[in-house]
């Protein structure tokens, strides 16, 4: 685990006078208020610059839920685990990690159905059907892995979870109904959710 949180923080703060403490994982250049934003990259509002990799510096079962949109792809193939791990770590026990994960399904589905209108990329970048599917699923070489429902609740059960649940957009099968509040890209997404 990377330093901890300082005791006058605002993270701090919110850990000793009861709120819900939510973790925004892999925030990018958009954290939202309300939430612990966390990204590799430094930018405002986000309060915990650091590589998952390296470790949260956060305390073992400090978080009610966490939440990560379209982040996990971007870690190698080898990582998934140890950073779901880390994710659970800082759970509390009974805390929920929420993923929206690019669906390779929904992809591959629009590819052999030559539904040119699901892909978000252009012709002039991939004219070609499959050229759409490969550049979408790689997101331009920023993705390093592939996600389907099935592989995404199989990789939460590799890290320790315990239960995991398929959700559809802005629905959960969790305690915490305003753990959908960050959910978008809903037409390219699948959610799933673990529980410690």
């Amino acid at each position: 685990m990377s330093e901890s949180i300082s005791e006058t923080s605002p993270i701090a703060a919110a850990q000793s006078d009861g709120r819900v403490r939510r973790l925004n994982w892999g925030c990018g250049t958009h954290p939202d208020a309300g939430w612990i934003n966390s990204d590799i990259k430094e930018a405002p509002g986000i309060q915990l610059v650091c590589d998952i990799l390296e470790g949260l510096p956060l305390e073992d079962d400090s978080i009610d839920y966490a939440v990560s949109i379209h982040a996990l792809p971007e870690i190698p193939y080898g990582q998934l685990v140890p950073v779901l791990t880390e994710l659970r770590r800082v759970l509390k026990p009974g805390g929920v990690l929420r993923l929206a994960l690019p669906d390779l399904e929904r992809g591959v589905k629009a590819y052999l159905e030559n539904d040119r209108e699901y892909f978000l990329i252009p012709d002039e970048d991939a004219a070609t059907i499959g050229g759409k599917l490969v550049t979408q699923m790689v997101w331009y070489g920023w993705s390093r892995s592939l996600f389907t429902p099935d592989f995404a609740e199989e990789l939460l059960r590799k890290a320790g979870f315990g239960e995991t649940a398929k959700c559809s957009f802005k629905e959960t099968k969790s305690r915490f109904p305003e753990i959908v509040q960050l959910d978008s890209r809903e037409r390219e997404s699948l959610f799933v959710e673990g529980v410690k």
